[in-house]
C-alpha cells in the first residue's frame, strides 16, 4: 500500500533537498582575517594582557560604591553583534590595580584603542573560566579630581564586528620641520581621529609625520596614511594641525 507523504512534509523536504544542491554547487568563502600591512603602526605585544574579571549580579549607586570600596571597578561588556549598540549587556567588575597599571602605562586615549582578552571568572582566585571574550575598551570614567578609576564599558571585538574607535595621533619630526625650525609653532587641533574599524586592524595609534611641514601649511583628517579596510568617520577636510607664524608675544621678544 503506497501512502502518501502530506504535502507539507513534501515540500520541506524539497526545500532541505534544493538548499543542500545549492550549497555543493556554490560552497561559502569565508574571507581571509585581515592584517597589519607594512608601514602601519602595529599593537605592542608588551601591553598584551588579559583582563580579568568576575559576574556582577546588580547594579546601582550604592552596589558602585561598594565594589569601589572593594578594590574593584564596576563595569559593563555590550555583547551586540554589529559592535555598536548597547544591546544584551553583561555586568561585571574588574581589578581596580589592573586597570589603573593599564590606563598609567599606556595613557587613556591609547588605552581606549587596544583590543584585550577578557576572562570572566567565579572569583579572581578562580581557575574555572566561564568565559573567555576579545573586548575593547570604550568607555573610561575617572574622578575628576584623583583619576581613579570609577568604571569602565568594555564591547565584543568578534572579527565579523566594526567598532567605532578613537585612534590617538602621535606626531613626530618636530625637530626637523622647515616650518618650526623658523620660528612658526604647532597647532594642534586635534589629537584623536574617529574611525569604523574592523576589530583585527584597530591601530594602536596614527603617525602624524611633520619633517616637512613649512609655515601656514596643515594636515587634514583625509590625508592621515592608515589601513584601507579604516572609514573615516569624521569630515576629510577638518585639519588635524597647522604650522603657525611665530607668536605676537614671540615676534616681540625677538626684537
Amino acid at each position: 500500500m503506497l501512502i502518501r507523504k502530506p504535502a507539507a512534509i513534501r515540500n520541506l523536504q524539497n526545500h532541505l533537498r534544493h538548499f543542500s544542491l545549492a550549497a555543493l554547487a556554490e560552497p561559502a568563502t569565508i574571507p581571509p582575517p585581515l592584517e597589519y600591512l607594512p608601514g602601519f603602526p602595529k599593537p605592542d605585544p608588551k601591553y598584551s594582557e588579559t583582563i580579568h574579571a568576575i559576574p556582577r549580579v546588580k547594579s546601582g549607586k550604592n552596589i558602585s560604591a561598594k565594589e569601589r570600596k572593594a578594590g574593584r571597578v564596576p563595569s559593563i561588556v555590550f555583547e551586540q553583534e554589529d559592535g555598536q549598540h548597547g544591546g544584551n549587556k553583561r555586568l561585571i567588575s574588574v581589578q581596580t590595580n589592573q586597570i589603573k597599571k593599564l590606563v598609567t602605562q599606556m595613557g587613556r586615549s591609547h588605552f581606549l584603542s587596544r583590543l584585550y582578552d577578557l576572562e570572566v571568572r567565579p572569583e579572581f582566585e578562580s581557575d574555572e573560566v566561564i568565559e573567555k571574550v576579545r573586548v575593547l575598551p570604550r568607555l573610561l570614567h575617572l574622578h575628576s579630581g584623583t583619576d581613579a578609576v570609577l568604571n569602565v564599558t568594555f564591547i565584543r571585538a568578534p572579527s565579523s564586528a566594526l567598532l567605532k574607535v578613537d585612534v590617538p595621533l602621535v606626531f613626530r619630526g618636530e625637530d626637523v620641520s622647515p616650518g618650526l625650525k623658523k620660528g612658526a609653532y604647532l597647532n594642534i587641533i586635534k589629537r584623536t581621529v574617529k574611525y569604523l574599524c574592523p576589530p583585527d586592524v584597530i591601530p594602536p595609534y596614527i603617525d602624524v609625520d611633520l619633517s616637512e611641514s613649512d609655515v601656514g601649511q596643515k594636515l587634514s583628517m583625509g590625508d592621515l596614511k592608515v589601513h584601507p579596510a579604516l572609514k573615516l568617520v569624521q569630515p576629510e577636510n577638518e585639519p588635524v594641525f597647522k604650522i603657525m607664524g611665530a607668536r605676537v608675544s614671540d615676534q616681540r621678544k625677538s626684537k
